[in-house]
């Protein structure tokens, strides 16, 4: 294998060269290495002293061959003589093909991105400030970049589309975890998994997989822009049209639309003076009953009703009732973003739609980019490429994939052929196996890739029996998928955090 075979007479020279310079080449990302520095950080007003540890975990088959590498960062508090009371979580994003980079520079870590208070950005590059609002002094953090984000590669001569995977990523993430808690002692401990948006997916499917492989039971599980029956989301992104047949996400998207034209003023003087939980209350009766009543009806709907419901539609989400009779009701979640500000000659945000971006043509059904994506995606990407090798010390020539487009095209569902992704009864099922564990679920108001008003549909249909529903606790938020980003709602996200681990 690749790993095995000797360097060429180039590769000896360039490595000679350096050493002569006085540089030393970092490790080939087929070999483990680690790397500790110690900090400080106030949090709560009180010092919390830390060892970071930024390493790269080679995953081998038991006979020994090796198979991929894991870059991860993890933060242990100094101090904690008996680690069996000390809780610990394993962190990561979703996409699938996004690097951890988000809840760790931006929600849990020590360190954050340095954004106003909005969560707008500041001119290039990003910078890092201390993390007041960090969970370090309640609980250990690991953060795992998988197989194709981050460091994190195959090993040289492995596929990396093995990776690329439902199921085995759910495998290899679980046996990142498992060995981590065998090499550092750590099976004693309360655990818990947190996970942003396709990584609610993983954290569900992840906690289903260790319970029946391992016997691994969690402490609880923090789920940050849920997204478990893709169902809800079922709109074909790829072309803007809709898919037939599925009117669920028009239903479960209706209440984000209304609040996003509440944010931006395009409702009408009743509706805009309203506080938004008011709103939102009737927006999502209005969605539930008779919006969902009218979708379910189809051509069948009679005339005057249609005209009825098509006002409504438009009175909530701040756009024509011309437009909405000409797409027959149902506003997919592109054309909204695109349409919403049309004659002002901007898009809004689909990650957050609070944030307002410019497209060079006015027409169309989809924006050209992501508006809030493009306000947040440097900042992080060059805060976490000069906080990995300057404060934590790791080096790596590999580009630190943030977000892999690659990955994302590329991810295989084989397991829900003909199907949607759904991994909402591997949830219930764990929860009913393993009563003790809780989940967090943490929802933005102004999220349009994973809805709140989705999210809840879903947990309101895990037929979860009702002695373990109180072990769920849902939590709304003034921003969106990032809601952390808006710093009112990082503190209180922050603090229901904690709150969460000292009850679980």
């Amino acid at each position: 294998m690749a790993e095995d075979a000797k360097p060429s007479s180039d590769e000896k020279a360039d490595d000679d060269k350096q050493k002569k310079d006085g540089e030393t080449p970092p490790p080939p990302h087929h070999e483990e290495t680690s790397h500790e520095t110690f900090h400080t950080v106030e949090i709560g007003g009180l010092p919390v002293k830390y060892t970071a540890t930024a390493g790269r975990m080679i995953l081998s088959e038991e006979e020994g061959k090796k198979k991929a590498s894991f870059f991860f960062v993890s933060y242990t508090r100094g101090g904690v003589k008996d680690k069996s009371k000390r809780p610990i979580v394993f962190a990561f994003n979703g996409g699938p093909g996004s690097s951890s980079v988000w809840l760790h520079l931006g929600l849990l870590g020590p360190r954050r991105v340095l954004l106003d208070d909005n969560g707008m950005p500041y001119p290039p590059p990003g910078e890092l400030v201390d993390n007041e609002h960090s969970i370090l002094d309640v609980a250990d953090l690991v953060f795992i970049d998988p197989v194709g984000t981050g460091f994190s590669r195959a090993i040289p001569g492995e596929e990396a589309k093995d990776y690329h995977h439902f199921k085995k990523d759910i495998e290899a993430v679980g046996e990142f975890v498992r060995v981590y808690l065998t090499r550092h002692q750590r099976w004693s401990s309360p655990k818990y998994l947190a996970g942003e948006s396709y990584g609610t997916t993983r954290s569900a499917g992840l906690a289903g997989h260790l319970y029946a492989r391992h016997g691994m039971t969690f402490n609880g599980l923090m789920l940050i822009s849920s997204i478990l029956n893709f169902q809800t989301a079922g709109f074909d992104l790829s072309t803007g049209t809709f898919r037939r047949g599925n009117d669920l996400p028009y239903v479960v998207f209706l209440p984000t639309y209304a609040a996003t034209a509440w944010y931006h003023g395009k409702l009408g003087s009743r509706d805009q003076q309203r506080p938004l939980r008011e709103l939102l209350d009737e927006v999502e009766q209005f969605a539930g009953g008779d919006y969902a009543l009218a979708l379910f009806q189809g051509d069948a709907l009679p005339p005057d009703k249609f005209k009825k419901i098509a006002r409504k539609v438009a009175r909530y989400t701040g756009l024509s009732e011309t437009y909405v009779s000409r797409y027959d009701l149902r506003i997919e979640i592109l054309r909204f973003c695109k349409e919403l500000l049309r004659e002002d000659g901007r898009t809004v945000g689909r990650i957050d739609s609070r944030y307002v971006g410019i497209d060079r043509f006015s027409d169309g059904d989809a924006f050209e980019s992501d508006p809030s994506m493009d306000a947040t995606m440097g900042a992080y990407t060059s805060a976490l490429n000069a906080y990995v090798r300057s404060e934590l010390e790791y080096e790596s020539d590999l580009p630190y994939e943030i977000l892999s487009s690659e990955t994302w095209q590329n991810w295989d569902y084989e397991d829900f052929k003909n199907a949607y992704v759904d991994v909402s009864e591997t949830l219930r099922s764990t929860m009913t196996r393993t009563k003790f564990m809780k989940v967090f679920v943490a929802n933005g108001y102004f999220d349009l890739a994973t809805p709140y008003f989705a999210t809840a549909y879903t947990f309101n249909h895990l037929g979860l029996d009702e002695s373990l529903r109180d072990n769920i606790r849902m939590e709304y938020y003034d921003a969106g998928h990032m809601m952390y980003v808006h710093i009112p709602s990082l503190q209180r996200l922050a603090a229901d955090l904690r709150e969460f681990i000292a009850n679980s």
